[in-house]
C-alpha cells in the first residue's frame, strides 16, 4: 500500500516507476503507474528521464499502445533469433480482414463481408484471435446484438505502431504507390481510430495489470 506521509523526490520516482515496469508481466499505462505511487508524483517526467537513461542500452522503454514497457533494443535482436518461434503466416484473407479490422473497428463480421464483397469463413476471424491481432469489442446497440471485432495491442506491437493514429492515411499509401493517383471519385481511405469510441457497443471492462511478486511465507495464528 502506497505511503501518502511519504513525498519521494523525482529520482525515487524514477525509481519506483523503474521497478513497476521492470516486475510488470505486461505494458502499463502512466495511470496504472500513477496508482502505486503517491498522490503529486511526475509519472511522465519519470518516464522521459527512463526513456533518456536507457536510450544507448541494451535494453530500452518504449511506448506501445499508450502503455510503457522494457524492450530488447532493436539491433540486438539477432542475439535472440534462436529462442523464437517461427512466426505463422497469414493467408491473403486474413491480412484483407485485418486491415478491414484496423481501419473501420470496431466492426462485425456482417461489415467485414460488406467491405470486402465476399464471405469470410469462420476460420479467418478464429485464426487472427487465437494469434492476439484481434479481439472482441463487445456487441452493437442492433437487433440480434452482434458481436463487434477490434485490433489488440499485439497488432501494434507486431507492426510497431504506438497507435492506431500511426496506420498509413490516403496520402501515406499514394507515397508509397500502394494507391493509384487517378483514384475514383468519391473513394476514401477510413481514418485510422475513427470509431474507436463508438457509443453503440455495450463495452467490456479491461483487466488490471498484473506484476510479477515474491510471497513470503507467514505465521497464522
Amino acid at each position: 500500500m502506497t505511503d501518502l506521509r511519504f513525498q519521494p523526490d523525482e529520482a525515487e520516482v524514477e525509481r519506483r516507476v523503474e521497478a513497476l515496469l521492470f516486475a510488470a508481466a505486461a505494458p502499463l499505462s502512466a495511470a496504472d503507474l500513477a496508482r502505486r505511487l503517491p498522490d503529486g508524483a511526475d509519472v511522465t517526467a519519470a518516464l522521459m528521464a527512463l526513456k533518456d537513461r536507457y536510450g544507448d542500452r541494451g535494453v530500452r522503454l518504449e511506448c506501445v499502445a499508450d502503455r510503457w514497457r522494457f524492450a530488447t533494443a532493436p539491433d540486438l535482436a539477432f542475439l535472440m533469433t534462436e529462442e523464437r518461434d517461427e512466426p505463422r503466416k497469414l493467408s491473403r484473407a486474413a491480412l484483407e480482414t485485418l486491415a478491414i479490422i484496423a481501419y473501420h473497428q470496431p466492426c462485425t463480421r456482417a461489415e467485414i463481408e460488406s467491405v470486402r464483397g465476399v464471405s469470410l469463413s469462420k476460420g479467418t476471424l478464429d485464426l487472427l484471435l487465437e494469434m492476439g491481432f484481434v479481439r472482441l469489442r463487445g456487441r452493437r446497440r442492433t437487433p440480434g446484438r452482434p458481436v463487434t471485432y477490434g485490433t489488440a495491442d499485439r497488432f501494434l506491437e507486431h507492426f510497431g505502431l504506438a497507435s492506431l493514429a500511426d496506420l498509413p492515411g490516403l496520402q501515406d499509401m499514394k507515397a508509397a504507390g500502394l494507391l493509384d493517383f487517378a483514384i475514383p471519385a468519391g473513394f476514401e481511405v477510413p481514418q485510422p481510430g475513427a470509431n474507436e469510441d463508438a457509443e453503440d457497443l455495450l463495452d467490456l471492462e479491461d483487466a488490471a495489470p498484473e506484476f510479477a511478486q515474491d510471497f513470503v511465507g507467514r505465521d497464522e495464528g
